[in-house]
């Protein structure tokens, strides 16, 4: 899609959009001779660059070749999760008696939503606006960049010359070869967030992150959902149990899964999209509304001139950094993802200020050392950090795992909300933690403490010694480190304890 097509529709809220990360009437400035750093691509990764830069004296180019905000703020986090915001209130509505209060079914306004959504997001952009990164003495350029020599990027009939480059252009939904998709019609995290009408039938291609938080979220709102994947079931990277909850969850919000399933085709049968699946060697059509693709994310590399400046590059994983981040010429720097295997907004932010330090001031500073957490944000929410049990049993890294079910813990009771865990992995004989698995309502808030003890080596024993509010669902985490401790408590020390007791009553 075009950057004027994921502006649709053109209301009051897309035009301020629009008059931020893409004004009508911007002009390109007169480059300013060298620059210190010229960044290509205005997402997270880009912005982050840009702006850390700028603060600490460089002289600055952004250029963008559609709206500044990239993904996250257009197409991604910020859209995606006004919906699930939405959803989870007629969830909450929906199921009111449970707490004893009597409610009508929730009467959805689809187009309202979406209309809230679109305002959300132009109140957010402004933060990653032409004018206020222009403030911070950036010269902003607006259209392809385009790598001409080692130290020079073309911007339409423009050249800006450079120390350092970083290559920040991101990824976007990929093209499945599915016979018949494109023809048949298709939304994807693109034009989904154009829509103004509930379909009555969404189909959702994918079972992971984006598909679920999507199927949920619409069946909350009142389509008749149904989710294909080819996997045996949702979320296929996550620990089983944790996806399993998820899934359940998805299941009781009406969303019909079809796992296990190979897409044969795809068909248009007057104003209906049937899906042709394979399963179990019996063929099923299925039929909606919409179509939503939520599989697989493509590198934007076309158009930069990488063969020209020794870039390497694969088409499906994208640019080729080392651990500095650097390219395979040293002049060019890569962040995002773009390059990376981590596509979270956060994980983009870290890799920019890896890049600030390594191009500007020769720093030394690795990518492989960031500790990268990441959530799913359905109902409840799937966060996780560090190895899973299947890569520490590849890896020979022995563990001891701690489990403690929010069934226990009565902040989850008293909220309704006991369907998860707190689920800590350890390195076996120490308090060291080298992974965690969080289901809860708010898991995306709670593992950032369990990032913080990682970071900094802070042992689950010693966690056991923070105090934390109660009632609150976190306590669980302190409950773990209370699980730890009790460990320590050995027979043989068990009976020096008694013993010593006893000289002492």
């Amino acid at each position: 899609m075009t950057y004027l097509e994921l502006l649709h529709p053109t209301d009051e809220y897309n035009q301020a959009l629009q008059s931020n990360v893409r004004p009508i009437d911007w002009i390109n400035p007169v480059p300013t001779g060298r620059y210190n750093l010229v960044v290509i691509g205005a997402g997270t990764a880009g912005l982050v660059t840009a702006a850390g830069a700028a603060g600490l004296g460089a002289n600055v180019a952004l250029v963008e070749r559609g709206l500044m905000g990239g993904d996250c703020l257009n197409v991604g986090c910020v859209p995606s999760k006004a919906i699930i915001a939405a959803a989870r209130q007629a969830a909450a509505i929906r199921d009111a008696d449970q707490y004893g209060i009597q409610a009508s079914k929730p009467q959805v306004d689809f187009a309202e939503i979406m209309q809230r959504m679109r305002r959300l997001r132009a109140a957010i952009s402004p933060h990653d606006s032409a004018k206020r990164f222009s403030e911070l003495g950036i010269d902003v350029f607006f259209g392809l960049g385009a790598f001409t020599c080692s130290n020079t990027v073309a911007v339409g009939d423009q050249t800006l010359h450079f120390k350092k480059a970083v290559i920040a252009t991101g990824a976007r939904a990929a093209e499945l070869p599915i016979p018949g998709l494109k023809e048949a019609g298709y939304l994807n995290n693109e034009s989904l967030f154009s829509l103004t009408k509930l379909p009555e039938r969404l189909i959702v291609i994918g079972g992971g992150p984006i598909g679920c938080e999507m199927a949920q979220s619409f069946a909350r709102f009142g389509s008749k959902v149904t989710l294909i994947e080819l996997a045996s079931r949702v979320l296929a990277r996550e620990e089983p149990d944790a996806a399993l909850i998820v899934q359940q969850a998805m299941q009781n919000d009406g969303v019909e899964l079809v796992l296990g399933a190979k897409i044969l085709r795809v068909e248009r049968q007057g104003e209906d999209r049937v899906v042709v699946v394979s399963r179990d060697n019996d063929e099923r059509r299925i039929s909606g509304d919409e179509i939503l693709v939520s599989v697989g994310r493509t590198p934007n590399l076309d158009g930069l001139g990488l063969e020209t400046v020794g870039v390497a590059y694969h088409p499906q994983q994208g640019v080729e950094v080392d651990d500095r981040l650097r390219t395979t010429n040293r002049n060019i720097f890569a962040a995002g993802d773009v390059c990376s295997k981590y596509k979270f907004t956060h994980a983009a932010d870290f890799l920019a200020r890896i890049v600030i330090q390594n191009a500007l001031f020769m720093g030394r500073s690795r990518a492989s050392k960031l500790i990268i957490p990441w959530c799913t944000y359905t109902s409840p929410e799937i966060a996780h950090v560090g190895v899973y049990p299947s890569e520490a049993a590849e890896k020979a890294i022995q563990m001891n795992t701690f489990d403690q079910p929010l069934s226990n813990v009565d902040r989850a009771v008293l909220d309704g909300e006991t369907e998860g865990f707190v689920r800590v992995h350890c390195r076996k004989g120490s308090d060291r933690i080298v992974g965690a698995t969080i289901v809860a309502a708010r898991a995306g808030d709670m593992i950032g403490e369990i990032v913080m003890a990682m970071k900094h080596r802070i042992g689950l024993g010693k966690i056991a010694s923070v105090i934390h509010p109660y009632p609150t669902q976190a306590e669980a985490i302190r409950k773990l480190g209370d699980q730890f401790t009790r460990t320590r408590l050995t027979p043989s020390v068990k009976s020096l304890f008694n013993t010593w007791l006893r000289w002492n009553r």
